[in-house]
């Protein structure tokens, strides 16, 4: 009996220090793996399916329509029909941005672009809210958001200033950083400028328009692109003046083609600096490219391009600008293809349209998917 019990002791002390053994080398597992949490990643992917686009809704005779619903609305993306989750009234976060400088400015002029800007303010509602960006040898903000108009005037009376340069470009995406901070739904940048810049690159410009293609900020111009040209056509033309008629040298013992009267034919003066020509041609071409590139621009972000004649004809157009803005509803819905499965640099095409007896709505954009979500 002594025997046995010693032999069941050993066994049982083996056993002990084999388990022991395994414990301390890592082979046994007794605490269950954690749940995995889902990762930033994921969570942002699934917060960018939802997109959102502004409409402008108006009666049979242009006045604003209350009371848009969900059920009234088509979306067509990219010719896929989607429904709309949530149509939404919000006051307006308005950033306008004033042109000041440039090397070579006529028309677009420092009276004209304060009093634009003003007239906007003063047909906005109240409570929409303004800021002010004002850009030449620099960009910089010269009002921060307030929905007071008399803060708003005596900032334009008293801040703007001159430069000679223009930097489109820089006010462009300091623009765009500054209404994404605003965390309002309903944005919208004007922009009073003719669009050129002093120093920027074409990559630089064309990255610049892409970034605002990505938002859902709804871009308004007042373009100089039309008075600029007008001042550039005089220029070529004052290069070329009539100088009157001049007589006719006849050989010797011609006779005079008519009685009485000697042959004359006109004469015209030419401008020969070339350097002056050339400027005054490549100003035009640039021009005329800015002028397309913010047609297209405000074509993409469901805006408003004015491009007016005189300068009383820009300021009289902010009254139609504020009532649009103060027309629009936000509008969201979740696309039948995720973004997710999007292409980086794909562009997608977005039309709203009614199918309410009485309800226009004006609602396109294109939104450029700039990463994979």
């Amino acid at each position: 009996m002594e025997m046995r019990d010693f032999g069941l002791s050993v066994l049982i002390l083996c056993t002990l220090l084999v388990v022991n053994a395994g414990a301390q080398s890592g082979r046994v597992q007794v605490t269950p793996s954690p749940t995995p949490t889902p990762s930033d990643d994921q969570d942002l992917r699934v917060e960018t399916e939802e997109i959102k686009v502004n409409i402008s809704a108006f009666d049979t005779d242009g006045k604003f329509f209350p009371g848009v619903r969900v059920e009234d609305l088509v979306i067509n993306e990219d010719n896929v029909l989607n429904q709309a989750t949530s149509v939404r009234r919000t006051p307006a976060n308005v950033l306008i941005v004033l042109d000041t400088g440039g090397e070579d400015r006529i028309a677009k002029d420092y009276k004209t672009t304060r009093e634009t800007a003003k007239a906007l303010i003063q047909n906005l509602q109240p409570d929409d809210s303004v800021a002010l960006l004002e850009f030449n040898d620099t960009a910089r903000i010269i009002a921060e958001w307030t929905t007071d108009k008399n803060q708003l005037y005596s900032v334009l009376d008293r801040q703007l200033r001159f430069g000679k340069r223009a930097r489109f470009i820089e006010a462009l995406n300091l623009a765009v950083n500054f209404l994404e901070k605003a965390g309002s739904e309903n944005r919208h940048l004007v922009l009073i400028t003719d669009g050129t810049d002093s120093v920027a690159k074409e990559s630089e410009r064309k990255a610049a328009f892409m970034r605002v293609l990505a938002t859902d900020i709804n871009v308004h111009v007042f373009s100089y692109t039309g008075l600029e040209q007008a001042v550039v056509k005089d220029r070529k033309k004052s290069m070329v003046r009539p100088g009157g008629s001049q007589r006719a040298q006849l050989p010797p013992g011609a006779e005079i083609p008519v009685r009485g009267q000697t042959t004359t034919y006109p004469t015209v003066t030419i401008n020969t600096d070339r350097e002056m020509m050339k400027r005054n041609k490549e100003r035009g071409e640039q021009l005329s490219k800015s002028e397309k590139e913010l047609n297209e621009l405000s074509e993409d972000t469901n805006g408003i391009l004015f491009l007016p004649a005189t300068s009383d004809e820009m300021i009289e157009k902010s009254a139609a600008l504020a009532h649009n803005i103060d027309s629009q509803y936000v509008v969201t819905y979740t696309p039948k293809r995720p973004l997710a499965v999007s292409r980086k640099g794909e562009i997608r095409s977005i039309i709203v349209t009614s199918k309410r007896d009485g309800l226009e709505v004006i609602g396109r954009r294109k939104l450029a998917v700039t990463s994979n979500p």
